[in-house]
Formats: structure tokens, C-alpha cells, sequence
């Protein structure tokens, strides 16, 4: 895949710098004034149930400077000087510092966010060049539900960091390479009548060959049955293997047909997922062919790979296996051949010497942590990951059945990716439907479909993103569709609520007015200030989310928001209110619509004005 290689920009939009940070910024220079030798302690600022914000740090500084928290508090408030900021300060127990913001603050950060194409959010990531692994499925194999989670989960982590600046270049390792496309390509040799092309199969037809993916498997797996039981089959495969090596140009043909109509499936699939990876994105095992014997020689020549049994390998100054002997990396096996550790290792240089990373995350199973330490420790000692480049293992769970288990069909076996999207959209097509019936609305059946595909694809991304990816989750499609609850469809039924507000006000000609030119015009109800509150740390969240690799510090973050704003809707009337009230509501309910669906679209999840 062509990779541009100019220096991402390094410019920094400053953004809108959130009330907290302000806040820090404040205490820490009143610690400062109050305790010079202390300069640079941490003020420990953080919401709070008896403030808008909570400062934390006497306790700790105390126990330095040999006073009570509370005569140590006392201090530090007297030195704070943010007037503009403060509308009260009270110490509490031991020592807490309990801070109300004034109305005026919370205002002005609505303006500043509101006016702002980026919500405020600022690009921290500029600069920096992230190549993100993900998906990988195999060539002339269905995705299956285990594919669900990288595919996902990378997606979101590359659009948030794209929102925030990093130039991100994906990179779907597809496993398109290896001896079993010997028997593959043999048995299609052999059996000219057999139907894989998308061509050649029907638009309509159900079951496990509606795709060229699912058709070319259960060829593999016909041709798999062969290969088991005729050795002269399994003979001819073998040889299969080494023309295509030896790049046969009709075996090769064959193969790149095969990798062609695989990518068309997966496509299809992520088309519906909403993901973008696409095939200029692939870079599968096969497009490091070519410099496998180049990868061996650097790393024999460099002393990190050594002769072993007839075999050359990387014997490991950091991990040790049972027998108590350093784990092993195959560069290259003693027939001559390599596999998956050379591979990998072959592409840990490519993504640093020619695609330019500054940081690398492969999202991939936790089953796989010990062979990316491996791969990780042999790029540092050939000197590929420097200092100056990061590589990071992204693992995640498992996705299990109602029984705790990995989920599998009734009959034991992996259950397609696509039969569990199907699944959730017909559970959220049953909710939507009964929805809509209880509301005595007449049902538009292409509508009804589209609404339940964002709903039932939205809430399998959600739920999954929602928890920490490290974590194993239950599937349970009616229960992830549900309307209550921290779910997805949740969550787009509070973006059609705020949709609706603005419609309803743009039918009575009440315009969204620019917030610049709305005053505050007498005191902020409660859940004013709250919904103020925390629309302004969205950005905070996304800077998690980059910082640990953890899409659900977003989804946690996007379900508080929508609670906040059903508080408030419940609360403040916005075009049942008037003049200067109705405005400035107006503009919270427009901030919180922006900032909802950028953040459903930054999880990858669409979000739908009516449902």
C-alpha cells in the first residue's frame, strides 16, 4: 500500500481548555505561592458530589510540610486567585477544598465550545504518526464472531485518534498466505464446476454460500476432507504450495482470484459495521514475501539470530519458557522455510522504516501477548524500535454465550460474524417495531429495516466498546437492544430526542442562536450547571481514550452525558421557556446533540434523527 511519507504537521490547535485543567492549573500555582519547595504537587482536582469540584491535595502535602490538611487547605485557598472562575470556595473534613464555578465560567465555556467546529477538543495527537493492526481475518475463511472485537475496537481507537490529530495509517494483516491454499487452488484445479466467484453465485440464494468467502470455504473444507484421506491429492497440494511459492503464473492467478473475492465479503462486512478500513488498507502476510530472506540475513548478521537445531532463531534475553530456556522466535525453519514469526517480524520494520510510525498498536487477542513481547524485544535489539518509536500489544477478551462459555452455535461450532449482526438486528427490529406500535404510529417497513440496522449494528459496537476490552462480555442481543440502560440503542434514542427539540423548534421558527451572541441572562438552573459540567470534558475523555487504549473511558463517558441531558430535559422546559431562557437552552441542547454524535461517530456508531 502506498504510504505517503511527508512529515505529519505539527501544528496544535489549542482548543478549548476545559474547566478541571483551568482549575489545576490555578491550585497549582496558589500550592506554589503558599509552599515554594512544593511547587509541581499535584492539586488532585475532581468532580465531586458536594462541588462542581473537588481539590484533594492537603492531605498529601501535610504530611510534607508538617501542618494539618486543614490549616494546609487554609493556606492554599488563601493564595488561589481565580475570580473569574470561582464563584465560592469551602474547606470541608480533613481538608478538602470544595470549589463552586460561577455561572459566568460555566457560560463562556459553552460559547467557546459551541463556536467551535472541534467542540473545543484539542488536537493533542498532531504530529505523530500511528500505525494501527486490526481486523486481520483469513483469506477464503468467513469472519467469525472473534473478528468482531479487533475489527471494532481498532476502528474506534483509529477515529479517535484521527480526531485528535494523529496522522493514522491502518493496516488489516490479512492471513493470505500459507499451505493451505495448496489444497485450496488443487481441489478448484480440479473441480472446474465448482461456483466461488461472486459471478457465479446467486444474488438470492440463502445458506452457507451466499458469498465468495463462505463458498470458498466449504471448498477448503471439502478439499481439506481429500487432502486427509488421498495421498496422491495430498501429494499433488504439496506441489500446489510450491508453485504457488515458486509464482506459478496460473497458480497465482488463482490465488489473487481468491484473495479478490475475500476482500469483496469482507468489505461487504464492514461496510455494514461502519468500519473504514478498505482494500487499499490490506496488507496481508504474503505482501512481506519478498523480503523474508533479508529479514533472516540483518538479524544472523547483526549476532541476534543464531543456528539451532538446523534452524536460525531468536532466542529471547527476557522470556523464559517452562523448561526454564529462553522462548524462542523461528526466523527461519530448518527446510529453508519460514512462517509467522518471520512475517511479523518482517512487518514490525516495514511499519517503522518505510511507513514512517511513530507508534504501532496491534490489536489483537490476549492470547498473543507472548509472541508480540517477542517480536517487540528481537525489533530492539536489531535496533528497528528505538526509543523513539512506541509498539503496543492492544488485547482484548472474549465474546461469550449466555453460558459463560465462548460463544459458539447449539452444534459447538464458531458462530459467522454475520449470523450475530443478523441477530441483533432483528432484536432491534422487534423493539423498534413494538415502539412504534405502542405510540400508534403507522409503520413504514423500509424505514422500520433502516432504523433497526443502525439500532442492532450499534448496539453490538456499543456493547462491546462500552466495556474495558481486556474483559470477556456476554452477547445478548435483547438485552443490548433494550431502550433503558446503558446500551446503544440508548443512546441514539437520546440523539433522536435532542434532534427532535431542534426540529420542533426550527417548525416554530426559533432558530439555534449563535452562542457568542447569547447572555447568560440571570442564574443557571442545577441541571443546567450539570449538563454544562459535563459536556465540558468531553475532550478529557478522548485524551483517555489515547492515552490508555480504551474505547469504553468514550462510551462511559457518552452514557453520563445522555443521563445528564435527561436530568435536564426533564427539568428545564427549552421551547415551553422563554426569551433569554429558551436561547441559552437551546444552545445547550444543540452543544449536547454536536457533541453526541460526534462522539457516536467517533465510536463508530451512527446517529439517527428519528427512530
Amino acid at each position: 500500500m502506498p504510504i505517503s511519507q511527508t512529515a505529519p504537521s505539527t501544528a496544535r490547535p489549542a482548543g478549548v481548555p476545559a474547566l478541571i485543567t483551568r482549575l489545576t492549573d490555578a491550585l497549582g500555582a496558589a500550592i506554589t505561592a503558599a509552599y515554594p519547595d512544593q511547587a509541581g504537587a499535584d492539586p488532585v482536582v475532581r468532580p465531586s458530589d458536594h462541588a462542581d469540584l473537588q481539590a484533594n491535595a492537603a492531605l498529601a502535602l501535610a504530611k510534607k510540610v508538617g501542618a494539618r490538611p486543614r490549616d494546609v487547605a487554609a493556606a492554599v485557598v488563601e493564595a488561589l486567585s481565580a475570580p473569574e472562575l470561582i464563584e465560592q470556595v469551602e474547606i470541608s473534613g480533613p481538608g478538602f477544598v470544595n470549589l463552586r464555578l460561577s455561572d459566568e465560567a460555566l457560560w463562556e465555556q459553552v460559547r467557546a465550545r459551541a463556536g467551535d467546529d472541534r467542540l473545543g477538543v484539542p488536537a493533542t495527537e498532531t504530529g505523530r504518526r500511528t500505525v494501527i493492526d486490526y481486523s486481520a481475518p483469513n483469506i477464503a475463511k468467513e469472519m467469525q464472531v472473534h473478528h468482531l472485537r479487533s475489527t471494532i475496537i481498532g476502528d474506534a481507537l483509529a477515529r479517535v485518534l484521527d480526531f485528535l490529530g494523529s496522522d493514522v495509517v491502518p493496516q488489516n494483516h490479512l492471513g493470505d498466505w500459507g499451505t493451505q491454499f495448496g489444497m485450496l487452488i488443487q481441489y478448484i484445479d480440479e473441480h472446474p464446476e465448482a461456483n466461488w466467484r461472486l459471478s457465479d453465485l446467486d444474488p438470492g440464494q440463502d445458506g452457507p454460500q451466499a458469498s465468495p468467502v463462505s463458498a470458498l470455504e466449504q471448498l477448503y473444507k471439502k478439499a481439506r476432507a481429500i487432502f486427509d484421506a488421498d495421498p496422491d491429492f495430498a501429494d499433488r497440494s504439496r506441489a500446489r504450495v510450491v508453485a504457488l511459492q515458486g509464482g506459478d503464473p496460473g497458480t497465482v492467478t488463482v490465488w489473487e482470484e481468491i484473495v479478490k473475492e475475500s476482500q469483496h465479503s469482507f468489505d461487504a462486512i464492514y461496510e455494514r459495521l461502519g468500519v473504514r478500513l478498505t482494500p487499499a488498507d490490506s496488507a496481508g502476510e504474503s505482501s512481506y514475501n519478498g523480503v523474508l530472506g533479508d529479514v533472516a540475513q540483518e538479524l544472523a548478521d547483526a549476532g541476534i539470530a543464531e543456528i539451532s537445531d538446523g534452524a536460525l532463531v531468536v532466542q529471547s534475553e527476557e522470556v523464559t519458557g517452562a523448561d526454564d530456556r529462553p522462548a524462542v522466535l523461528m526466523v527461519r525453519k530448518s527446510d529453508g522455510g519460514y512462517g509467522y514469526d518471520t512475517t511479523d517480524l518482517a512487518t514490525i520494520r516495514h511499519r517503522i522504516r518505510n511507513l514512517g510510525a511513530d507508534r504501532i498498536l496491534y490489536v489483537v487477542g490476549a492470547e498473543q501477548g507472548l509472541h508480540f513481547r517477542l517480536i517487540f524485544e528481537a525489533a530492539r535489539r536489531a535496533g528497528w524500535l528505538t526509543q523513539d518509536v512506541v509498539a503496543e500489544h492492544v488485547p482484548f477478551g472474549s465474546v461469550l454465550g449466555p453460558d459463560g462459555k465462548r460463544f459458539r452455535t447449539r452444534e459447538g461450532k464458531t458462530v459467522r460474524l454475520v449470523d450475530l449482526l443478523d441477530d441483533a438486528s432483528a432484536a432491534a427490529l422487534k423493539v423498534v417495531r413494538e415502539g412504534a406500535e405502542a405510540k400508534g404510529e403507522q409503520v413504514d417497513e423500509a424505514a422500520l429495516a433502516t432504523i433497526a440496522e443502525q439500532a442492532g449494528i450499534g448496539a453490538v459496537k456499543y456493547a462491546d466498546l462500552s466495556n474495558s476490552r481486556v474483559k470477556d462480555y456476554v452477547f445478548d442481543a435483547e438485552r443490548m437492544t433494550a431502550f433503558n440502560g446503558n446500551t446503544g440503542v440508548y443512546l441514539q434514542y437520546a440523539h433522536t430526542r435532542l434532534a427532535s427539540i431542534l426540529r420542533r423548534a426550527a417548525e416554530r421558527d426559533l432558530a439555534v442562536p449563535d452562542a457568542a451572541q447569547v447572555a447568560l441572562n440571570g442564574a443557571l438552573e442545577p441541571a443546567e450547571r450539570a449538563l454544562v459540567l459535563r459536556l465540558d470534558t468531553f475532550g478529557q475523555a478522548l485524551t483517555e481514550v489515547a492515552a490508555d487504549l480504551e474505547p469504553h473511558r468514550l462510551a462511559g463517558y457518552l452514557y453520563d452525558l445522555a443521563r445528564v441531558f435527561t436530568d435536564f430535559y426533564d427539568a428545564c422546559p427549552v421551547l415551553a421557556s422563554e426569551g433569554a431562557v429558551r436561547q441559552r437552552r437551546l444552545v445547550l441542547v444543540d452543544l449536547t446533540r454536536r457533541t453526541l454524535a460526534t462522539g457516536l461517530d467517533l465510536l463508530g456508531i451512527s446517529a439517527p434523527n428519528r427512530m
